[in-house]
């Protein structure tokens, strides 16, 4: 079956046509800065080069059609009508407690992400948007909602709840939610099938690496903990996102700096973690050539973003009460050979031990074993393919089979 996989932000929209039964990608695709004086469009068609372009694009509407009309450019002869087109998935970030799976989009659906504002006002408004622009370049085939926060939803009442009055969560359901569901579900699920691992008895760390990153317990094939919390702001330190910190902290600022809640979200969610740490850039790769050349706070920005890596990788071992597997993913995670090394350091209590050869040669791109033979715990850098899980759920769905690939 031919999907077509979106992912929206606020001004971009991300996409991927997949053909599910063979698991390729047909091509994909980026429009960023939707909105502005120029848009900027790249569309990657498998095996080829990109090509880059940039117009003038006005809204999410406007973006899908540029979409659509790349894909049904006869020289490309990707899709000869809209129709060969069978369903469209929608990656949606926050499902709150109203979505333990994916679904098939319908008017009560869109109500329900559209109560999930308040949850993720960064992500889940965009989404809508996707869906709605979708809606319109492609109505006649189904359109299927996946959601980030769906893998988490078997988390323990005494993992997800918060010790603030219980009224809290019964009236605004405030609790951990959870993150990078599809991610970790598909890094997990790669080990499963590459060692061929029992699921049921198997204890899985995956760290989630990129600008965004979240780490996650997963005990018999089920999360059982997960780093990020009622929203993706906590957890380890991020790109531009504080990670954990005590809430004491927050009023102090207000009071010292005398700011407004909108300002102290942009500074929590925008101006801190591995940005604000060093004074520099969220981007790992420029904080690692900065630290080589002996810039103090940016090497300081990486010694925290390890170091709280590890207590995550630490406190989830003593969660499951072992481990047989930690895996690495996302951007710095699959290509960062230095976070992984300094990540597991100190570790060799758990039996932790990599092949230094073996980690400093991994490709992008690839499953790579980095641990050594004497290792106690498997250590592997897995890519991951959330495109690909959105894809298959989508088809499952379109097809009436199934209702999540969360199995």
């Amino acid at each position: 079956m031919l999907v077509l996989v979106i992912n929206c932000g606020s001004s971009s929209v991300k996409y991927n046509l997949i053909e599910t039964e063979r698991e390729e990608n047909v091509c994909k695709g980026l429009i960023e800065r939707i909105g502005a004086v120029t848009s900027i469009v790249k569309h990657e068609p498998a095996g080829q080069k990109p090509i880059k372009d940039t117009r003038v694009i006005a809204n999410h509407s406007e973006a899908l059609q540029e979409i659509m009309t790349y894909l049904l450019d006869t020289d490309n002869k990707f899709i000869d009508s809209k129709s060969d087109i069978k369903a469209v998935g929608h990656r949606v970030v926050h499902g709150g407690e109203m979505f333990k799976d994916s679904v098939l989009i319908d008017e009560d659906v869109t109500d329900a992400i559209r109560q999930a504002f308040d949850l993720a006002p960064l992500h889940n408004p965009p989404n809508l948007k996707g869906i709605e622009a979708a809606k319109e370049a492609l109505p006649n085939v189904p359109h299927v909602a996946v959601f980030d926060t769906a893998f988490h939803h078997s988390l323990p009442a005494h993992a997800y709840l918060y010790g603030i009055p219980n009224r809290l969560y019964r009236r605004y359901k405030i609790r951990k939610y959870g993150f990078h569901g599809t991610s970790h579900y598909f890094v997990s699920r790669q080990y499963y099938k590459i060692t061929d691992k029992p699921v049921k008895d198997t204890k899985v760390i995956t760290c989630h690496l990129g600008n965004g990153a979240s780490i996650a317990a997963i005990d018999g094939g089920k999360s059982i903990d997960t780093s990020m919390g009622f929203t993706p702001l906590s957890g380890i330190v991020m790109g531009t996102r504080s990670g954990d910190l005590d809430p004491s902290i927050l009023f102090y600022i207000m009071e010292k700096e005398e700011l407004t809640l909108n300002n102290l979200h942009a500074l929590l969610n925008r101006h801190s973690g591995l940005l604000g740490l060093s004074g520099y850039a969220s981007d790992m790769r420029d904080l690692i050539a900065e630290a080589k050349n002996g810039d103090r706070r940016c090497q300081q920005a990486i010694d925290v973003f390890c170091y709280k890596i590890k207590q995550y990788i630490g406190s989830y071992t003593a969660t499951m009460n072992g481990c047989d597997a930690i895996l690495f993913t996302a951007g710095i995670g699959e290509n960062s050979p230095l976070i992984r090394k300094q990540s597991l350091q100190n570790l060799n209590y758990l039996g932790v031990e990599i092949d230094d050869t073996v980690n400093e040669e991994a490709k992008s791109g690839t499953i790579q074993k980095i641990s050594s033979d004497k290792s106690k715990i498997d250590v592997y850098v897995v890519p991951t393919n959330e495109e690909l899980v959105i894809a298959i759920d989508t088809a499952k769905i379109a097809q009436a089979k199934s209702q999540s690939p969360w199995v």
